[in-house]
């Protein structure tokens, strides 16, 4: 009888725990690193090479450190050849993220990401510019 129960018991708590711990983990493993940049004190644009091996994405996120810059645009060149112009139009302080930009069509392999900014730096520390890409 005994054994009974715990059978009865240990399956539930089985399927919690692998449907929650399923959930935690595919939502906190999807944003992979494609890239960095260091960016100079001027108005500049600097160019982020993704590979086909890194697979296709739907979002992108944009991250700074180290100092702030007004980013007016980044172009996203596809595997395919085919580009999007994304105006961001954003003044990045040390430490902010872009909003998710949704990428158009369905998975899509990245050939490069081309920023177009201008620092804004006050403390003369040289801003780095991550991107991260969600499947």
């Amino acid at each position: 009888m005994k054994n009974t129960i715990q059978r009865t018991l240990a399956i539930p708590l089985l399927l919690i725990i692998l449907f929650v711990g399923n959930s935690f983990t595919s939502k906190t493993l999807r944003w992979e690193h494609l890239g960095s940049r260091t960016v100079n004190y001027k108005i500049d644009r600097d160019v982020i090479k993704v590979t086909a091996k890194e697979g296709g994405f739907r979002k992108l996120k944009i991250k700074v450190t180290g100092g702030a810059i007004n980013m007016h645009k980044m172009i996203v060149q596809y595997g395919n050849g085919k580009k999007d112009i994304i105006s961001l139009k954003y003044n990045f302080t040390k430490g902010s993220t872009t909003r998710l930009i949704d990428l158009q069509g369905n998975k899509r392999v990245i050939r490069d990401i081309t920023f177009f900014y201008d620092t804004k730096n006050l403390s003369r520390k040289k801003a780095k510019v991550h991107v991260f890409g969600r499947h």
